[in-house]
């Protein structure tokens, strides 16, 4: 590393949105003395697997968390004493296209970082050294759009990196969990329910990949062991609120594929290299947001009235952008995939809409 000093980045949102941040994240690292992450607290276990990252720093936004509490100066405070305690020389603020990375700039001001560098459409005034501005018309995927602040704010990825989203190696072994690599991952869960995909059509898909000759393994958080249970039922392998973030990342990069909606696992799954069947409800752009530098089959109508409304809850009675897709289709999906991307095919990225 050369000598730039500490640089803070934040990324406030949840794992995925800090997984996609790792490309960026690389090329502070290589240009910086030390990177410090500034996370929020579903972000943190995605943030301790990333490549060139030293200390992680938890804090929770009030203007990003899906579940805001009162912004106080207890609070403020709380922010500003971590920060002066690392003493960045700078920092680097990730968001998304629809986020301000307007307050979390005036904080650090307040914390005393003399040089910040961040995307901002409004005029920022004092508080943004390095304004980057960028075409929101124009849908470039997340882990693009961070890594081109990060060279805004001089930072580059060294020659020998492809700029692919990654975690820290090696991973630990879950045979133990998984038996040998090879299987096929379904992920039911998701953090908003417009972008799921209903337990009974992840249930039959199970059985029916098993019954075509996959192994197969349910994953899920401690809060979704019910949906796991019912999705593997009596076919597939349940490791609902069994694994760890980490295990999680291994039990990702022994799979074949992973059948999974617009969720953390999904960039997981791309930072293992491991392709997936995406199943993509269009509330944001899949051009954004689908899985990055993996092959994909993209799964959903990305033309049903609810794209572009970034809605948790679906506003269209039925669901009809996952709901219209069928079990079917997803074992075909995972089958293709499986067989275009096995050790001697020929490389590439299925995509696909329905």
């Amino acid at each position: 590393m050369t000598g730039r000093g500490t640089v803070l980045a934040a990324r406030l949102d949840n794992a995925g949105d800090v997984l996609m941040a790792g490309p960026a994240i690389r090329a502070i690292a290589a240009g910086a003395r030390e990177v410090v992450l500034l996370t929020g607290p579903n972000g943190c276990a995605a943030a301790e697997l990333l490549p060139g990252v030293d200390r992680v720093l938890e804090w929770r936004a009030p203007w990003i968390d899906p579940e805001p509490r009162p912004l106080t100066r207890a609070h403020v405070e709380e922010l500003v004493s971590l920060v002066e305690a690392t003493g960045p020389e700078e920092a680097v603020i990730f968001t998304s296209f629809h986020q301000s990375s307007l307050p979390l700039a005036m904080l650090l001001r307040l914390a005393g970082v003399p040089r910040i560098a961040a995307i901002s459409e409004d005029y920022p005034g004092s508080l943004v050294d390095v304004r980057h501005i960028v075409d929101e018309n124009v849908d470039v995927p997340e882990a693009l759009r961070m890594l081109e602040l990060a060279r805004a704010a001089g930072f580059e990825l060294p020659a020998d990196d492809d700029g692919a989203l990654a975690v820290r190696r090696p991973l630990r072994s879950v045979d133990r969990f998984t038996g040998p690599p090879g299987y096929v991952v379904v992920h039911p869960g998701t953090s908003a329910s417009a972008r799921s995909w209903p337990a009974e059509s992840h249930a039959k898909t199970v059985r029916e990949l098993v019954l075509s000759g996959m192994r197969v393994v349910v994953t899920g958080g401690p809060d979704e062991q019910a949906l796991t249970a019912q999705v593997a039922g009596a076919y597939g392998c349940d490791l609902g609120g069994v694994t760890t973030f980490p295990e999680l990342a291994a039990v990702l990069a022994g799979a074949a594929a992973v059948v999974v909606a617009n969720t953390g696992p999904a960039h997981l799954a791309a930072a293992v290299g491991t392709p997936v069947v995406s199943l993509f409800a269009p509330v944001v752009p899949a051009a954004r947001w689908a899985p990055y530098r993996v092959p994909v089959v993209l799964l959903g109508d990305q033309h049903a009235t609810c794209r572009g409304t970034r809605a948790r809850v679906c506003p269209v009675p039925g669901h009809p952008c996952l709901s219209s897709v069928t079990g079917e289709e997803v074992v075909a999906a995972v089958l293709g995939l499986v067989a275009a991307t096995a050790p001697g095919a020929r490389d590439g990225v299925k995509e696909g809409a329905r």
